[in-house]
């Protein structure tokens, strides 16, 4: 029978000497019986050394004496080659060695080296470079040869010139030239005109198959980019401003609402599909294109593209000069291309770059190109709903304020009354309390917290909403960096010309100022006021901050606000329908801040003082000042009862009423009327007509004379509604009725030449 299992080895097979030895040598070197080789003596080595140093110095000898033969047998061309001044001479090398050798130093054996006929010309010709080395305006020299490697050798060329460049010169200076057709100059200008054409035609064409497919056609966006450069054709200027313009149009219509980010080289080299390649081929040659574009409008926005054609033509590169007049019209063309990228692409790449470059250019003496980069700055605060290109904006405001110590014009401040902030955060110990939550939290609640936060951000991405927090923090600073502008003019800088826009500024974000700077603010303004020193529109200013301040955060602060209303009520008559009928706004703003918002606060005087003044000032203003006072009016009447003291003909007290006094707590207005609403009932307006009655009759809310809805608003609405900036009446005055004039015989006058020159000038005026 057979066994089953595996057969036994058979007694004749034999295990190889070499796996024996090997299993013996492992078994003994895990056992640590494995006895270490001897190392060889160092005596024995060094006697080695001087051996095959005592042989090879025969050789040194006859390869010494070789070299001396060849020293004489130099080939004269390889004498003036490598012997140039400035390089080292291979002949002069070759001679020191020689020297050394004669004088017992050391010289290190190497292998003589055989040359063929083709290495010898291969000696002659210049060296190639290696990887990543750029050759510009450089000469290859021979190469070292060392233990780690070879080391190239290159000398600059003089004057930036390379050898090829010195022959192609020469070349054309020994040429004769050719003479050029002479042309009239009309033969020039039809010359002119038709290049043009053809330029024209070449940037439509480009421009129509980039914006037809831009993914396909990055190299005609690359080609008229590069139309921006070239200075050839006798229309270059023309040229230069119909590029900038088609390529402004044209990057407004392909740039993605997104920002491209730069791909790293592990992402370039990974393997993708096709059609996700050819979107990053495109991005990617859209930034570049896009990068360049924006290089060249700064050098036009700056005026570096002059400074670089004169550097240029002083190392003899061609390159035309364009004349100031054109370099000026080029430079707000410019401008506008880059005010246009920021404001309709504030989101895309490089916008911290347009920033830095238009910023600068709000102070320039150059009306033009300073209000179109501040009328651009206005509308980005308008449109910018997160608040990040606007912080950016208002940094650099901050610091180019800084660096000119407030030599800046006002209408730099003034493009901070467009921004829109309505909250900010003002809790300030907020980073201290994280902390304490911190401290009582366990390790699992503070990851199951870190995961909710987690999943609450991608919660706002999957939505597509902003950020409340974060835009809140934004418009923090912001507000931060305004406020330190504003704060630093009114301690240092109260006689320059940025007083009145810090001033209205404060007055629009005075909700937002920290309850800790009321008290120094009111001190500032109690100082602006006693100096006289400020306009009536700056004092007006001054006095909607301080009681902005009074009717919110401020309320609980014990402070007297008369003179406030003192210097109120006396600037009041400055205001008409004149030069000063657009700060009417301004004026309603404040009484309504003054009189409705502390309507606990104000003592009986004081009311009927302001109301006669104000019925005063409805005899000089246009209808829409003339109706916005009459609304004020209402809202007194409805309000304090006591105001039909001024439809009363007896006086009440003693005094009569003293109208050009300063204090309106002592100018007896209880004892006059309101005689104005008589004459206001004729005017020409039909709604100042009822509104007239309407408060003649003691300002009915309902029955007989009661004010129709239409009329019902808040007076800064009816001041907007009835406008007549368009020049036309809301609603139509009715027209005149028209009678004609009767003719009167003159029957008798003193001398008869006066009745006839009477009569005759009387017949030349129309009827």
């Amino acid at each position: 029978m057979k066994m089953k299992g595996k057969p036994s080895r058979s007694k004749t097979s034999k295990t190889s000497q070499s796996k024996l030895a090997n299993k013996k040598h492992n078994r003994l070197a895990k056992q640590g019986k494995l006895k270490k080789r001897k190392k060889k003596d160092k005596d024995q080595q060094s006697q080695n050394e001087d051996k095959l140093q005592h042989k090879n110095s025969g050789k040194l000898q006859s390869q010494v004496k070789n070299d001396s033969e060849e020293e004489d047998q130099l080939n004269p061309e390889d004498v003036e080659f490598y012997g140039t001044p400035g390089q080292t001479s291979f002949v002069s090398a070759a001679q020191k060695r020689l020297s050394n050798g004669m004088n017992g130093e050391k010289i290190v054996s190497k292998r003589k080296r055989t040359y063929s006929e083709s290495g010898e010309i291969y000696e002659q010709e210049p060296r190639k470079l290696f990887a990543g080395e750029s050759r510009k305006n450089m000469k290859d020299l021979l190469p070292i040869k060392t233990k780690k490697g070879i080391i190239p050798q290159m000398i600059e060329e003089p004057n930036g010139e390379t050898s090829s460049d010195i022959i192609e010169r020469d070349t054309i200076i020994n040429q004769e030239p050719k003479p050029l057709p002479q042309l009239s100059n009309i033969q020039l200008l039809i010359q002119r005109k038709h290049n043009l054409k053809e330029r024209k035609k070449k940037i439509a064409l480009l421009a129509s198959d980039v914006i037809e497919n831009p993914e396909e056609n990055m190299k005609k966006l690359r080609e008229l980019r590069l139309m921006l450069e070239e200075c050839e054709s006798d229309a270059y200027i023309t040229v230069k401003k119909l590029v900038m313009l088609s390529l402004m149009e044209i990057f407004k219509d392909i740039i993605p609402g997104y920002r491209i980010r730069l791909l790293t080289e592990k992402e370039k080299e990974q393997k993708m599909k096709k059609e996700t390649k050819a979107l990053q081929d495109f991005e990617q040659g859209l930034l570049m294109n896009y990068k360049g574009y924006l290089e060249v409008l700064e050098k036009y926005c700056t005026g570096k593209i002059n400074e670089q054609s004169n550097r240029q033509r002083r190392h003899g590169v061609k390159h035309i000069h364009i004349p100031e007049d054109a370099s000026q019209v080029i430079a707000e063309l410019a401008v506008r291309c880059m005010c246009e990228m920021l404001s309709n692409h504030p989101h895309f790449n490089y916008r911290n770059n347009i920033i830095a470059v238009l910023v600068p250019l709000m102070n320039k003496h150059n009306t033009e190109i300073s209000d179109m980069v501040c009328q651009t700055s206005s509308k980005v605060f308008r449109e910018d709903k997160s608040g990040e290109v606007s912080l950016e904006i208002v940094r650099l405001i901050n610091k180019m304020v800084k660096v000119r110590d407030f030599r800046v014009q006002r209408k730099v401040l003034d493009t901070f009354l467009a921004l829109k902030i309505k909250e900010i955060d003002t809790s300030e110990d907020l980073e201290e309390n994280k902390k304490k939550k911190r401290e009582f939290m366990s390790r699992r609640e503070r990851k199951k917290r870190k995961k909710m936060a987690n999943l609450e951000h991608e919660l706002l991405e999957t939505k597509a909403t902003e950020d409340k927090k974060k835009k809140v923090k934004l418009h923090t600073e912001i507000i931060g960096a305004v406020f330190l502008i504003y704060f630093k003019v009114l301690k240092g800088y109260r006689k320059s010309t940025l007083l009145p826009s810090v001033l209205e500024g404060l007055a629009k974000f005075s909700h937002l100022i920290n309850i800790d700077f009321f008290d120094d603010l009111y001190k500032v303004f109690n100082e602006l006021i006693e100096s006289e020193d400020l306009t009536y529109r700056e004092s007006l200013h001054v006095i909607l901050t301080a009681f902005t301040i009074l009717s919110g955060q401020g309320s609980a602060l014990n402070i007297d606000p008369l003179k406030f209303y003192t210097h109120m009520y006396n600037t009041l008559l400055q205001v008409h329908a004149g030069c000063s009928s657009n700060d009417l706004p301004l004026v309603i703003d404040c009484i309504d801040c003054m009189m409705n918002r502390r309507k606990r606060l104000i003592s009986q005087q004081r009311i009927l003082s302001y109301t006669k003044r104000l019925a005063t000032l409805s005899l000089q203003q246009m209808p829409n000042g003339t109706i916005a006072f009459l609304g004020l009016i209402r809202n007194f009447m409805l309000t304090y009862k006591y105001l039909d003291f001024l439809f009363d003909n007896d006086s009440q007290g003693s005094g009569i009423y003293l109208p050009e006094l300063p204090e309106p707590e002592h100018c007896h207005a209880h004892n006059t009327m309101l005689w104005e609403l008589s004459s206001l009932k004729s005017h020409y307006h039909p709604a100042i007509k009822k509104y007239a009655v309407h408060l003649g009759k003691m300002a009915p809310v309902s029955g007989e004379g009661q004010l129709p809805l239409q009329y019902k608003k808040p007076p800064r609405d009816l001041y907007n509604e009835f406008s007549t900036e368009i020049h036309v009446f809301n609603p139509p005055v009715a027209e005149k009725s028209t009678f004609k004039h009767k003719s009167k015989k003159m029957k008798m006058f003193m001398q008869e030449d006066i009745s006839d020159m009477v009569v005759q000038v009387l017949s030349s005026i129309p009827d």
